[in-house]
Formats: C-alpha cells, structure tokens, sequence
C-alpha cells in the first residue's frame, strides 16, 4: 500500500486532499491515502490542529468527517477506515 501514498506539501495540500475525487488506495476505489511531513509542512498541521502522530484523517467532500490519532493496529485502522467510508 505504502507505494500508493501520496506525498504532499503544504501548496499541493488543497489539491490532493480537499479538491480530490479519487478515493483512497489500499481500498480499491474508495479512499485516497496522502502523508503529509508535518514538520515540513507546518501550515496544514497548525490548519488541522496537528499535535500528535500518527494523525489520521478522514475527509469527505473537503471536510474532515473523522480522525484517529496515536499508532494502532492494522485490525483498527481497516475498521476505523471501513466505518468512515
């Protein structure tokens, strides 16, 4: 899955995530995976009140519908993945 993410940049954020329409990978069609360097890109982490990694968060249509914060197992992160799909 890891050679589906797309790396993005504080500039290329809004185009990656909030004006997206491909869903994500590793879900075949349904959801779109960006990793964001937070220490790069300072801005888009303080614009979603990033403080603790792993951060995971879910948008829908531009907006955030859900996030899980802290390092889980991957059981976790498929469902949590799956309920907000």
């Amino acid at each position: 899955m890891s050679g589906n993410i797309v790396n993005t940049t504080d500039d290329n954020f809004d185009a990656d995530v909030l004006q997206s329409d491909i869903p994500i990978s590793g879900q075949a069609g349904k959801v779109k995976i960006v990793k964001v360097d937070v220490t790069a890109c300072e801005a888009t982490a303080v614009n979603y009140n990033i403080r603790n990694i792993p951060a995971l968060l879910m948008f829908k249509n531009g907006e955030v519908v859900a996030q899980q914060i802290g390092a889980v197992p991957k059981s976790k992160l498929t469902a949590f993945i799956e309920e907000n799909i």
